[in-house]
């Protein structure tokens, strides 16, 4: 009996026992289950949207679409850059059985080079190998019809079409549009410190010159995205939803192609530039350096050799030379500083001097000539300008100071940026006293200031500098800042012209000077001693202008300049600058030929040529109603 009671106390205590160890596996199960359901709750109910993110991000892509460049047309209309249609060969690799065999297939095919294949397989590195890789990125007419009779050999690769810059007139107008090529580190570097990477996200090209460069916030457009669904792989599976790019506006320029294309002619072979601007706007109408390249060669790639043989060319054909190249005016800033000495009190109307072909300073051996070797007799400032009478201005340099004339020129514009809308200008040089100093490290002697009165010494000037001077002059003291863009193209085809815009004019206190000035320069080509009398003999329009010949090294006292002993590339630049019709000026011109000899003779016919052909069967090239004021 004791036996059985403890044998029940026992069973009792074992099911005491088991039942507080199964309440508290029970409350162990019921905790736990109530973790995993709040984990439950919120994985699926307060992080629904945080995972379904991530998960539409392993699922969707946004990918970014590049926008369609714009166009550049001429001021009639006339399309001067365009986006046209090339075709190129991309290959998938995966879908190729043998990649060598297909690549070596296709080279007796339609003779793709060795480098070409080296730098595909380099980029089918940076490649994943469901993606296609380009083999040529321009095809010929003639390769893709041999490539689609054969399509059916080469599995894996195919022809896709596409949207490249391309310039249908090439060399003719490289330096004032500039060409677009691929975007490297360092531009790469400038988009990203504009915060611009994002719109940049799909672009491959970018401006790098001219034009193309300095409005390419305005050609290039914003970019466009459109959401796809991929596979695990990254594939697209399809589309979901796309946001179009706005494609980049399209600019008119200043320029008239005919111009243009005829100042290419008139130049020829001979290096240097012509520029040729209205009056009374500042627009560019034609603007040619010579010689040039053609920048289609830059667009998809330019070779070394190629780039190497335009780098090392002693003709410098990379170089603008109309905002790059750096000349001493010569004679063309005769009219300058006679207008400077009136207004100085320097010299009268009536002030002569005795110009016997050489000038000579107080107790000074050295004697400056005059390219007349016997002079031009009495001379006041209104023949000095017609004759071109270096005497005169020697005199009157040495008057004024180099000072006054510093001072007065950079007024002017001299050494300065004109704030053309390239960024490929120089300032060139306008010399004064603080300059040599920082220069040199010298004094300025007042033997500097002589050779300064024709032009030369450190004076330099661009042509699109000297142009814009000249119209300064026209303008009475108005400065318009020269302008290649003229304006955009609207939706309904329509142009919306830009504003002018203007500098701190030249203040003249005595408009009587300015206009014995211009009379000097009408007679440069109209008077019986003109030194472009020959040149515009018989014109159907009455112009004004200045001869210039700028001597690019000294000739030893007592010698004579003999332009056959002198190496080519050291001889005389030619000089001229001009404007038309007289009375009411509506175009300028400016012309500077590289070692080719005198102003008179080489430089003026030039510029007659191109007036010739802008007032031949046409009353102008700029209407009054196109003019903008600001």
């Amino acid at each position: 009996m004791q036996r059985k009671r403890q044998a029940i106390r026992d069973h009792t205590a074992e099911s005491n026992l088991f039942a507080r160890r199964a309440t508290i596996a029970f409350f162990i199960v019921v905790v736990v289950l109530g973790g995993v359901l709040r984990n439950l709750y919120s994985l699926q109910i307060e992080q629904f949207e945080d995972y379904q993110t991530r998960s539409n991000g392993n699922r969707i892509k946004v990918l970014p679409v590049a926008p369609n460049r714009g166009l550049i047309y001429d001021r009639n209309g006339v399309l001067l850059a365009e986006n046209k249609p090339v075709f190129s060969l991309e290959i998938i690799p995966e879908e190729v059985e043998d990649l060598e065999a297909m690549l070596l297939g296709l080279q007796q095919l339609i003779g793709i080079t060795q480098e070409e294949v080296d730098d595909f397989y380099d980029s089918l590195k940076r490649q994943r190998r469901f993606k296609p890789v380009s083999l040529r990125t321009q095809l010929s007419e003639e390769d893709v019809a041999r490539f689609s009779a054969h399509k059916h050999l080469y599995a894996g690769a195919s022809i896709e079409a596409r949207l490249a810059r391309h310039y249908p007139y090439g060399d003719s107008l490289t330096h004032l549009l500039g060409y677009v090529a691929r975007i490297n580190k360092k531009d790469l570097q400038k988009i990203v410190e504009a915060g611009q990477e994002a719109n940049y996200a799909a672009s491959h090209y970018i401006g790098k010159l001219g034009i193309e460069k300095y409005h390419e916030e305005i050609l290039h457009g914003s970019v466009g995205y459109q959401q796809v669904e991929v596979n695990n792989q990254g594939r697209i599976i399809r589309v979901l939803d796309v946001t179009p790019p706005v494609p980049g506006r399209d600019i008119v320029l200043n320029i008239d192609i005919e111009l243009q294309l005829e100042s290419q002619r008139i130049l020829d072979q001979t290096r240097g530039a012509i520029v040729l601007s209205d009056t009374r706007t500042g627009g560019v109408l034609a603007m040619y350096s010579n010689p040039s390249y053609d920048p289609n060669l830059f667009v998809h790639g330019i070779s070394r050799n190629n780039y190497a043989e335009l780098l090392n060319s002693p003709d410098r054909p990379l170089i603008n030379r109309a905002t790059q190249g750096q000349y001493p005016p010569a004679s063309t800033v005769k009219p300058h500083l006679g207008l400077l000495g009136l207004e100085e009190g320097i010299i009268t109307p009536d002030y002569t001097i005795k110009d016997r072909g050489r000038y000579q300073l107080p107790n000074v051996s050295h004697v400056w000539r005059d390219w007349k070797k016997i002079g031009h007799g009495d001379v006041n400032v209104a023949k000095a300008i017609e004759v071109s009478c270096d005497t005169f201005y020697y005199d009157l340099a040495y008057n004024l100071g180099i000072d006054k004339i510093s001072d007065a020129m950079y007024a002017f514009g001299f050494g300065d940026y004109t704030g053309i809308d390239l960024y490929e200008e120089s300032d060139a040089n306008m010399p004064s006293r603080g300059w040599k100093r920082a220069r040199f490290n010298q004094p300025w002697y007042v033997g500097d200031t002589i050779p300064v009165g024709i032009g030369q010494s450190y004076w330099t000037t661009t042509p699109i500098q000297l142009n814009h001077t000249i119209n300064t002059l026209i303008n009475r003291g108005e400065r318009y800042i020269p302008q290649i863009i003229r304006g955009y193209v609207e939706a309904d085809g329509s142009t919306s012209l830009i504003p002018l815009k203007s500098l701190q004019p030249v203040v003249i206190q005595n408009q009587e000077n300015l206009d014995i000035v211009l009379n000097a320069m009408h007679d440069v080509v109209s008077g019986s001693e003109g030194t472009a009398r020959f040149a515009f003999a018989n014109s159907h329009y009455d112009s004004a202008g200045k001869t210039g010949t700028a001597q690019l090294i000294a000739v030893a006292q007592g010698e004579d300049y003999d332009a056959d002993k002198i190496d080519e590339r050291h001889r005389d630049n030619a000089m001229y600058v001009g404007y038309a019709p007289f009375k009411s000026p509506e175009v300028s011109v400016t012309v500077v030929l590289e070692n080719v000899g005198g102003g008179s003779s080489n430089a003026a016919p030039v510029a007659r040529q191109i007036l010739d052909f802008y007032f031949r069967d046409r009353e102008s090239i700029y209407p009054d109603e196109d003019v903008v004021e600001q």
